[in-house]
């Protein structure tokens, strides 16, 4: 039964490929399946013209250089040394288009994965831990690894080679001599092929389950050896503890490796190699018994070659076993995450508002968090329960809170990356669900506190905040200028296009200050460009309360007249903010204006007072807070 299962398994596996071949495209499969036709021919040939050499040569010595035996075996040593000469040149071409056919399939795989995780409406696929874990494995081989789904399709191609060379080796021998001996050497042979294969599998699904413990080894040797940790781990004497833990993670991944590879490889190979060299043994003394009755010179050279052939051919294949299974193992984990994502709503992409679907007006009035409610997939614990919150159209609201309470939810849910899982967003009574989500998003400028630095040029970086515009040059001036941040930019090599990386030549890279004051630009050339609401959540808590008072004021000033929504656990930076929201526990405590608020002795103004008494206190002192 166990057999079963695992010749089932492996057909399926080759079934998988098979379906991927089509990508390569059909010219490149066919020449490839070619070239491993002939790879799997020549050898053969080679085995059945030497032996035929070997028979020949005594009539050929007794007859002379001018004997017809002698040009026999001339013109078969001919044959046997094309035959080699053969494979000898084909097999460099072989690896070639195995390699262009592996790079097509990957690269297509790829885009596989990048539209799986760029389709779904929000980003709660992104967030699923079971979906990363098999997008991490996924990316692994088809970026960086050598056992790829394309290097699947590959090595599929190359087993062609490997198993026309066993059908040939074994209807040599049944020829010359057996198909009793024959099939002996097919026994061994495919109990050879079983054990590595079904090996290599459940080794390689132990990998795979092991990707924790690999991921911590991967973590702690970039720590060890990249810039950013340096300092701290030679300030803080950390040597000793980076290298325990690295050798802790070796041994946590190693050893059940250890302990697999001796249950899968060592007892049953034992096992395999008796029962081998009991049939093969057979085989070869039957062969030596019948040689001097039976069997001619050369028949005795192809049964004793042929023979020899096949049993080396059920040993590990290089170029195809690894490659099958990590490959097509990588190919499921795309699978899989693709199955992932699209439990999740998809995202509309033609920018056209479908069929019972309301345009996205110009607010008007208000938007409405409306007895929302919200848990996160797989928690228990809801952010949100009956969140009642206005926010006024025109005006600049600030939610401030501790951290926890939940704000950077709130804005995820007013973006749609998440939806609620009780109650609605209304504009002006509208349900925001009743808008296709690509056009509600346009009227948004959104900058998240893990803004994206995108390692391209300076105007890009501001022109993505509105990329339909993204060549208005005017305008990403006017934003940079408005950020407080032109002079800095026009100061760079390239000025605006200068990429803003120092992985590429010219590049260089900008002080969290600088790049803040970027994600402001990007954020004021949405506004620009016809986005109403613009919402900064906490972009500046890693700066100073001096700078982020300064940042949230020029922010307030510069989108006068626009719905800004500004996100912050300082109470102390916001008091300029219009209307001033409250979030503890998922609930608005209080909202009003900073002396309303200061005036009614609550929860903002003791939380208010605590904060400032802390900066002046650490001002006092010559320090910050």
């Amino acid at each position: 039964m166990r057999w079963v299962r695992a010749w089932g398994a492996t057909l399926a596996d080759r079934w998988s490929i098979v379906r991927l071949l089509p990508r390569a495209g059909l010219g490149l499969v066919a020449g490839l399946g070619l070239i491993n036709v002939l790879l799997g021919a020549l050898p053969v040939v080679f085995v059945v013209s030497t032996s035929m050499v070997l028979g020949k040569v005594p009539d050929a010595v007794a007859g002379g250089p001018e004997s017809d035996a002698w040009k026999a075996m001339l013109a078969l040593f001919g044959v046997a040394a094309a035959a080699f000469i053969g494979q000898q040149a084909l097999a460099p071409f072989q690896i070639a288009l195995g390699e262009l056919m592996a790079r097509r399939v990957d690269g297509q795989m790829f885009d596989d994965l990048m539209a799986a995780a760029l389709r779904s409406r929000g980003i709660a696929p992104l967030e699923d831990q079971q979906a990363l874990h098999d997008l991490r494995a996924a990316v692994d081989q088809v970026q960086y690894g050598f056992m790829s789904p394309g290097k699947a399709c590959a090595g599929l191609l190359a087993l062609v080679a490997r198993y026309l060379q066993i059908v040939g080796y074994v209807a040599v021998v049944g020829v010359a001599f057996s198909w009793l001996a024959a099939a002996g050497l097919v026994v061994v042979v495919a109990l050879f092929r079983y054990g590595q294969r079904n090996g290599i599998r459940k080794y390689s699904r132990l990998r795979f389950a092991l990707d924790g413990p690999e991921r911590e080894i991967d973590y702690l040797r970039k720590l060890g050896i990249q810039p950013a940790a340096g300092k701290e781990i030679r300030i803080f004497g950390l040597t000793r503890w980076l290298t325990g833990n690295l050798d802790r993670a070796y041994r946590a991944w190693l050893v059940p490796l250890w302990a697999a590879r001796r249950k899968l490889y060592l007892w049953p190979f034992l096992w395999y190699a008796i029962a081998g060299l009991a049939v093969t043994g057979v085989v070869f003394v039957a062969t030596g018994a019948a040689a001097t009755d039976r069997l001619t010179l050369t028949a005795f050279a192809l049964v004793m070659q042929a023979g020899l052939g096949a049993l080396r051919l059920s040993e590990f294949y290089p170029e195809a076993d690894n490659q099958i299974v990590v490959g097509m193992t990588a190919y499921e984990a795309v699978r899989r995450f693709a199955a992932r994502v699209d439990t999740y709503p998809a995202e509309l992409r033609d920018g056209a508002v479908p069929q019972g679907l309301a345009a996205v007006p110009e607010p008007a009035g208000v938007i409405h968090f409306d007895q929302v409610s919200f848990t996160y997939p797989g928690q228990q614990r809801p952010v949100f329960e009956r969140l009642d919150l206005k926010v006024p159209v025109g005006r600049c609201t600030a939610i401030v809170g501790v951290n926890g309470a939940g704000k950077t939810t709130l804005v995820k849910l007013l973006a749609r990356l998440y939806e609620p899982t009780g109650g609605a967003i209304r504009v002006d009574g509208v349900d925001i669900r009743d808008f296709a989500v690509t056009e509600w998003r346009r009227k948004l400028g959104v900058i998240f506190q893990d803004f994206a630095r995108y390692e391209i040029s300076a105007a890009s970086n501001i022109g993505y905040g509105a990329i339909d515009d993204a060549d208005d040059r005017v305008g990403i001036r006017a934003a940079a200028e408005g950020a407080n941040i032109a002079d800095a930019l026009d100061a760079l090599p390239r000025g605006l296009d200068t990429p803003l990386t120092r992985q590429v030549a010219g590049g260089t890279d900008l002080s969290g200050g600088q790049w803040q004051r970027v994600a402001l630009a990007r954020a004021l050339f949405a506004l620009r460009h016809g986005a109403p609401i613009v919402v900064l959540d906490e972009p500046t808590a890693s700066l100073d309360v001096r700078a982020e008072a300064r940042f949230f004021d020029e922010f307030a000033e510069l989108t006068r007249g626009a719905t800004t929504l500004l996100i912050s656990h300082r109470f102390s930076t916001v008091r300029q903010a219009d209307h001033i929201v409250v979030l503890e526990d998922g609930l608005v405590t209080e909202q009003g204006s900073h002396d309303e608020l200061v005036a009614s002795g609550g929860r903002y103004a003791e939380l208010f007072r605590l904060q400032a008494d802390r900066f002046v206190t650490a001002g006092a002192g010559g320090g910050q807070e």
